[in-house]
């Protein structure tokens, strides 16, 4: 359930000065973690991560949360993965989102697969607690469509979440209930604060 799964993460939330701890939420990635808007415009109090912590203040006002981003515009899983250790493990996350899929119809399902893998085995390893993210919208082509990429790679995704154990937000899913998804968007590939704002309650499900 997704109550229980950052269980340990909420509690840790909730104390008080001195037992409380300072907790870190990693966001690894592609240019919707990063804020990209309308390129080359960044929007990093918009973005996803920041409406994450701005929530999670007001839910947990003792609480010391470091929001780390360690997203970079343009990378796919592939280059994620390669850095991993060296910039994300390094920051030692509590909860660890991964958000690369968008970008990953360059590199094909099966690169894509084993470079989401080795990321999560080197978090679970860490004993991080783990946030898989599927694809937001690139609405440049066909992307709802049962068999388009994006839909694969969400595919993909909801099944390594199962596989490991990790929590999911289904952002391919969320932006697909939508009527139209035109207003959520800043440019074709990258949502706007409302766009980012489903993609933040999504999250925030694991923590309230």
């Amino acid at each position: 359930m997704a109550q229980d799964y950052l269980q340990n993460v909420k509690t840790a939330l909730q104390k008080t000065w001195p037992q409380n701890k300072t907790v870190n939420l990693v966001f690894h990635g592609h240019s919707v973690p990063s804020g990209y808007f309308r390129t080359p415009d960044v929007q990093t109090l918009s973005a996803y991560p920041q409406l994450v912590l701005k929530a999670l203040k007001a839910k947990y006002p003792n609480a010391v949360i470091n929001v780390i981003v360690t997203a970079i515009g343009g990378e796919n899983a592939v280059q994620g993965a390669a850095r991993f250790r060296k910039t994300v493990l390094n920051h030692q996350p509590d909860v660890l989102f991964i958000d690369y899929a968008l970008n990953d119809r360059r590199v094909g399902l099966e690169k894509a697969k084993a470079a989401w893998e080795k990321m999560i085995r080197q978090a679970l390893k860490k004993k991080i607690k783990v946030v898989l993210l599927t694809p937001s919208p690139d609405i440049s082509g066909a992307w709802d469509q049962p068999d388009n990429e994006l839909a694969q790679h969400a595919a993909q995704i909801r099944a390594l979440a199962e596989k490991y154990h990790t929590g999911l937000v289904d952002s391919y899913a969320i932006f697909s209930a939508q009527k139209d998804v035109k207003p959520l968007m800043a440019q074709s590939n990258h949502p706007n604060e409302k766009g980012h704002q489903l993609i933040a309650d999504g999250i925030l499900q694991w923590f309230f």
